[in-house]
């Protein structure tokens, strides 16, 4: 039994030629639409009912044989061809042999065989006596029952049980009476109970059952066992029944085909789940706003645009009007694309079209524009939240105030705090004390952040390792170590337990303190991780601590830190060698935080232009970077090699309020060294020195070294 689907059968004798394609590119996304070729699907005979699933999985094709990949039948294999300019020749096709469709385009009908039940009250009240019962209880429970077991009586009680052990044990006693066919429905009612509780195992074997004895299973039988699959994150058995679904002959609605879709999508298989919608359209198939959300979501965590305005393209061509969970989808799409400006749009779209946004809705949007940096925006919607009365939650309240943090809005953050505090049912949490500890931490407010800091053992709001973390950097950069010694402990000792961005805080404290100062903090850091003390003390040695042994004891406290805390920890001791006057030890350590990959794309070069990115270095740093690289141009001003016109350096602008940046102390540095940088009076954040200014200072320079010796 296939276990996924492996679209690579042509589809040239089932799909026209010239029928609609997903764009892949701006400029194919404008050809005009052409019209549909339709044909029926529908045969004048009709296949007799199979003898059984196996026989016919021996003369229906499966969807695997069925299907081709995407990259063959919808994709163009030159993305960037010029798009056509005549209509493309038709392929002809048989009107007496009409083409297969990949779904029956009637939903399955529910049967409406039984009538109404006299014995209704007696039977649901002894449903629910086997609902309330012990299960060592049900066999007497089950003894109890009012009236004799038939087919109408066993599924008004199949319909009232709710624990699905109650469920399986009264169809398995069903079974056991035998006191009439157990038909597809019995089947179908049972194990919809058992969905619901996430058994697919058990409906697994109960499929299987089916098989065995010659029970048919229907649209609703392959719905329930993919659904249910699906919500197990059983995706592979999904796409396995639902191939099996296909070899026995039948051919899958609307519900049925839309939960596959999304459990391809689940699978991250975007070509399969666009094969899929393509040949569904192809057999007249009009998708509801699910199956568009399915796309939309599959597109947006590809970051894909293109196919983002292709679902939205969709939509209008087939006047599907996007519900809420569709645009809700569409927007975090958008996020992920990186188009903050068509989430404004959609958006807007949105309210106007009469749909009323919540809570998810206005977080994906704030995220958008806080990830963007447009504050204005993102003020402005919260004040219509506020006029509209649209629903908050904490989980939007936390988003605004992560929102101000990153975007140094103080005084909107402090409106946003104390609008949570006056509130009834939203009070402030841990991530909403940790919002505001970030805003005054990165200002620099002491006071402030004191102050909630002792609110928070107060009210008795637990502090997070990451709030601990800003008060400790705040504390930090004002010199009071008392204070962030006593936070520090207080802290361990109600159960925070620090992680590798909290010992980065610690270390980068360090390296700006020096003496009492400096060895309080290093206490409270070798409390936390006391490797990265012993090594910090190893490079106190100086200069005779031997190379190797740095080298060595370097990459191993690498090994046991965080991915995106091993950057910061080469900064902060480059740092405290170059503040503790080891010069050469900084260059070592640039070195090994190179080689070790700490600094990708730290040099860049073109014919044109050679640059310096630092802007991801700490300030100590990034002196030793432009000191390393300036002995390396002297070098190769001595070997007397090509140089290109320009030299820059990108020391980053920062958009932040509170944001320093490295541009003062870079410029301090080069002045000090007398290089010929001069800040850019067209790009923010780089220094530029012309070839021949840079040439003559490091000949002068070399010069003057010479004299010296």
């Amino acid at each position: 039994m296939a276990t996924s689907t492996n679209l690579s059968t042509p589809l040239s004798p089932y799909l026209p030629s010239h029928h609609r394609r997903r764009p892949h590119s701006a400029s194919s996304l404008l050809l005009p639409i052409r019209k549909r070729l339709t044909i029926s699907c529908n045969s004048s005979k009709r296949a007799p009912p199979p003898p059984s699933a196996v026989a016919q999985e021996e003369n229906h094709p499966s969807l695997a044989e069925q299907l081709k990949p995407l990259s063959n039948t919808i994709l163009s294999d030159q993305p960037n061809q010029a798009p056509l300019l005549s209509k493309p020749k038709s392929t002809w096709v048989n009107p007496t042999k009409p083409k297969p469709s990949v779904l029956s385009l009637q939903r399955h009908q529910r049967s409406t065989s039984y009538s109404y039940n006299p014995q209704i009250k007696d039977l649901r009240q002894f449903a629910k006596k086997l609902n309330e019962c012990e299960e060592s209880d049900f066999p007497a429970v089950i003894a109890e029952i009012p009236h004799p077991p038939t087919r109408e009586n066993a599924l008004l009680v199949l319909h009232s049980l709710r624990p699905w052990k109650k469920t399986l044990l009264f169809f398995n006693w069903l079974k056991a009476q035998n006191a009439f066919p157990m038909e597809t429905i019995l089947y179908n009612v049972a194990m919809k109970s058992l969905r619901f509780g996430r058994q697919f195992q058990h409906i697994d074997d109960l499929a299987c059952e089916m098989i065995d004895k010659g029970i048919e299973l229907d649209n609703i039988t392959y719905s329930t066992i993919i659904t249910c699959a699906k919500r197990c994150n059983l995706f592979d058995k999904a796409v396995e029944w639902f191939e099996r679904m296909y070899k026995t002959g039948l051919m899958p609605d609307e519900v049925t085909y839309s939960a596959v879709l999304d459990v391809y999508a689940k699978l991250g298989k975007v070509e399969e789940v666009m094969s899929l919608y393509e040949r569904g359209r192809a057999s007249g198939w009009k998708p509801d706003p699910i199956a568009f959300a399915v796309l939309a979501k599959v597109f947006g965590e590809a970051g894909d645009y293109d196919g983002i305005r292709y679902v939205l393209q969709e939509m209008k061509s087939l006047e599907v009007q996007p519900n809420l969970v569709v645009y809700n989808t569409l927007l975090e799409a958008m996020g992920k694309a990186g188009k903050p400006g068509l989430a404004r749009s959609l958006f807007e779209e949105m309210v106007d079209s009469g749909v009323a946004p919540n809570e998810k809705t206005l977080t994906a949007l704030i995220k958008i524009y806080g990830k963007a940096r447009w504050a204005k925006d993102a003020l402005q919607l919260w004040e219509r939240m506020r006029l509209n009365g649209w629903p908050v939650d904490f989980i939007l309240y936390n988003t605004l105030l992560s929102m101000c943090a990153d975007l140094g809005l103080v005084e909107e953050a402090e409106i946003l705090f104390e609008d949570m505090k006056g509130s009834e049912r939203r009070k402030p949490d841990s991530w909403s004390y940790t919002a505001m500890l970030n805003i005054y931490g990165s200002g620099g407010d002491v006071d402030k952040a004191m102050f909630l800091f002792e609110e928070m053992s107060e009210k008795g709001v637990e502090l997070n390792v990451m709030g601990l973390t800003c008060l400790i950097q705040c504390l930090g950069r004002a010199k009071k170590i008392d204070d962030l010694v006593r936070v520090f402990e207080t802290s361990i000792e109600a159960g925070v337990r620090p992680d590798d961005r909290l010992c980065g805080c610690l270390l980068s404290v360090v390296s700006y303190n020096e003496g009492d100062d400096a060895d309080k903090v290093l206490a409270c850091l070798e409390k936390a991780n006391p490797s990265l003390v012993t090594f910090v003390k190893l490079l106190s040695g100086g200069e005779s601590s031997n190379f190797d042994i740095v080298k060595e004891e370097f990459k191993n406290i690498l090994s046991n830190t965080a991915l995106d805390a091993r950057r910061p920890f080469c900064n902060c001791l480059i740092d405290i060698c170059r503040n503790r006057n080891y010069h050469e030890r900084a260059h070592e350590l640039l070195y090994l935080g190179t080689i070790y990959g700490l600094y990708p794309g730290l040099h860049t070069k073109t014919e044109e232009e050679w640059r310096l990115n630092v802007r991801s270095l700490s300030v100590g740093a990034a002196q030793t970077a432009l000191e390393e690289w300036m002995a390396t141009l002297a070098k190769i001003v001595q070997r007397d090699e090509t140089l290109p016109a320009v030299f820059s350096a990108n020391t980053g602008s920062g958009t932040h309020k509170f944001s320093q940046g490295l541009g003062n102390a870079f410029a301090s540095h080069a002045e000090k060294l007398a290089a010929p940088f001069r800040e850019s009076e067209v790009k923010a954040g780089f220094f530029i020195a012309t070839r021949e200014d840079l040439i003559s200072w490091l000949q002068s320079k070399a010069l003057t070294t010479a004299c010296t010796n």
